[in-house]
């Protein structure tokens, strides 16, 4: 019996070191790699600076379900031509604007914001508990005119966010 047991044991030892690079090297890619892909070209050229600079136009505003959901949502096309069936209708990009809304065609914003499929991102209780928009999203009232992702949002970044303001970091807090 003992006979058996040290090629067994020699090849355990073989088969963890052989797997050590190896899972070494998807861990480093699953928790390192950047989430974020080059920004994407919208349909329609929306600046934000010019819509947050304006008094009545918070975060809010526009994304709606940011304060009750998971996700920010994007505006509906009804809540841009509220404004834009009068304000600026002849520049070029509200005309192209006005013709979704004619046609009743929704707009197809590119997402910006990338995060693994299997991470859950409650914007909701981020909001709720006083984070401002711009510490994951940047100032876009003076600096950002088109949406860009500006947070490194990796892994290792959430959990220093979660460290530093008590936040828990258990796995199942973030991941399904």
């Amino acid at each position: 019996m003992r006979r058996f047991m040290r090629p067994l044991i020699v090849g355990l030892v073989l088969l963890i070191l052989l797997a050590l690079p190896v899972t070494a090297v998807l861990a480093r890619s699953y928790f390192l790699s950047p989430t974020w892909q080059p920004a994407q070209e919208q349909p329609i050229a929306f600046p934000h600076t010019t819509h947050a600079q304006l008094p009545q136009l918070e975060c809010e505003y526009c994304h709606r379900g940011v304060s009750e959901d998971a996700y920010a949502g994007m505006p509906a096309l009804e809540l841009c031509m509220d404004c834009h069936q009068a304000i600026a209708t002849d520049r070029e990009e509200i005309q192209t604007l006005i013709e979704h809304w004619e046609n009743n065609d929704p707009v197809n914003w590119e997402r910006v914001h990338q995060m693994p499929d299997h991470v859950h991102f409650v914007h909701s209780s981020h909001v709720n508990y006083g984070f401002d928009c711009a510490e994951c999203h940047g100032d876009m009232e003076n600096e950002i005119d088109y949406a860009e992702q500006v947070r490194d949002l990796r892994m290792g970044d959430c959990i220093d966010c979660h460290k530093e303001y008590g936040a828990p970091t258990d796995c199942s807090v973030c991941h399904y």
